[in-house]
């Protein structure tokens, strides 16, 4: 999908960008309001404008990917003229939402094995799945050239779960590295791997003597802790050795930082003078504390409808590309929103007051008749499987499948805006207090949606900052 880069953007550039943001999620809310299984319940199909409904009702799943999320395709031209409010929508949405296409163009590490990152030896691959190998292999290398860049003499791995991060940054890149989760039990299981990986690599050292040990091979430094994002984590800021001459100087990092833990890493590095660089990726905005970590900048707080509530931040969440793909391949997982819509219509009447209960997966749900799909999620929320059913009027729901796809699909392309906008007040943020901040898509998308990393240091790197983007050979 087409977007902006915030590199190539003014700081009053980007503050304009905020402003147009607020704009334009405030006249498309009842869009991003929505939930998708409230599809029936809330007629959201009639909330469309009529000229929306006639341009989108005949379209099917690959159509829909193609000529509104934009995705490449082959399937068959569509020859209507979609009206000029729509056309505005989708050109809005690809204008204001910052890109999440890399700047490297390189082949595929996945190419030979869709398990195996080539881009990795094979000790840091085991325990790892794909999608983490490539996110931990280019989140790595990107720090070392910052760390490198900045001479930080500590990097802080925080939220760092079963320490595959750390443990390709220390004993792969040679950086020194103090790793800090809250679970106790991922830590154990981190410092298992740390020796397993040990092992292997001397196993490694054995079989091929010749190799030459670029440098020092440093274990990663565990420490047990809760980070509070409304406090400064002492332990977070400790340095393992005895700093040089000048001080200890740290570089924060998270991949994945759920939630207020990301807004707790930009605090720590605006507020701390011994943190001096920070590489941080986001994630579950929906968690995010409301108000206190968002917004963060002044700008922001100050503009009108900058408000994301619940449902906003949530829907941010998801997978643009991931979607995109299935609606390209017109796969019959695609009834399932449809077939929970259905559902929601049968509790109702059931509960009126139950609304949108959580229910457990239902395996196998495209093989599953509407009649059957209903009555085991009935069951799973705990009602009488055996409620009469309205079978025309469920197969009736069923036929409008497409609608629910394409309504899904609008709220899907918007979705991005509101990335961009809690992503661009945490820029605004960092400058309104003098740091030198960048946003950069760091992973491919289609392996990690949540792919832009949030770059801050407090020197000035000027064109250094494209040296970060690049892939290493």
């Amino acid at each position: 999908m087409p977007g902006v880069s915030a590199r190539g953007l003014s700081h009053e550039e980007r503050r304009q960008l905020a402003v147009n943001l607020t704009r334009v999620l405030a006249l498309y809310r009842s869009i991003l309001d929505a939930y998708i299984i409230e599809f029936f319940t809330d007629n959201l199909w009639d909330t469309l404008p009529c000229s929306w409904q006639e341009a989108l009702d005949g379209l099917n799943p690959p159509q829909l990917a193609t000529l509104l999320l934009g995705m490449p395709g082959d399937g068959e031209v569509v020859r209507s003229v979609w009206p000029l409010t729509l056309l505005a929508l989708k050109s809005t949405a690809y204008a204001l939402a910052f890109t999440r296409t890399p700047g490297f163009q390189t082949p595929s590490e996945f190419s030979e094995n869709p398990s195996q990152s080539s881009r990795l030896t094979p000790p840091f691959r085991k325990h790892v799945r794909p999608k983490k190998q490539h996110e931990i292999r280019r989140l790595g290398e990107l720090v070392k050239k910052l760390s490198d860049l900045t001479g930080c003499t500590q990097v802080v791995d925080v939220g760092s779960g079963q320490g595959h991060l750390s443990r390709f940054m220390s004993l792969g890149l040679g950086l020194m590295v103090k790793s800090i989760e809250g679970d106790q039990r991922l830590v154990e299981r981190a410092q298992r791997l740390d020796q397993e990986l040990l092992q292997a690599l001397e196993k490694e050292k054995k079989r091929n003597p010749q190799v030459v040990q670029t440098g020092p091979r440093y274990s990663p430094y565990h420490v047990v802790r809760w980070v509070d994002p409304t406090a400064v984590c002492k332990e977070l800021l400790l340095p393992l050795e005895n700093p040089c001459q000048g001080g200890a100087r740290l570089l924060l990092t998270g991949l994945h930082a759920c939630g207020d833990l990301s807004v707790a890493l930009l605090r720590h590095f605006s507020c701390c003078p011994e943190v001096v660089a920070l590489a941080s990726v986001g994630c579950c905005y929906m968690k995010l504390s409301d108000p206190g970590s968002y917004p963060l900048s002044q700008w922001v707080a100050g503009l009108p409808g900058y408000e994301l509530p619940y449902r906003l931040r949530e829907g941010a969440c998801h997978a643009l590309e991931e979607y995109a793909e299935r609606l390209q391949k017109e796969g019959p997982g695609l009834r399932t929103h449809c077939y929970r819509a259905v559902l929601e219509t049968v509790i109702r009447c059931a509960r009126p007051e139950l609304r949108r209960p959580g229910v457990q997966g239902i395996p196998r749900v495209h093989e599953l008749k509407i009649e059957e799909y209903v009555q085991r999620g009935l069951q799973r929320v705990g009602l009488d499987p055996q409620l009469p059913l309205n079978l025309a009027a469920l197969q009736a729901h069923q036929a409008q499948e497409n609608r629910v796809v394409a309504f899904f699909s609008l709220a899907l392309l918007l979705a991005p805006l509101v990335e961009t906008l809690i992503l661009l007040d945490r820029l605004l943020y960092l400058q309104e207090q003098g740091f030198h901040a960048e946003l950069l898509p760091i992973f491919s998308p289609e392996l990690s949606p949540r792919n832009l990393v949030l770059v801050a240091t407090k020197m000035p790197l000027g064109q250094a900052f494209s040296v970060l983007e690049t892939e290493d050979s």
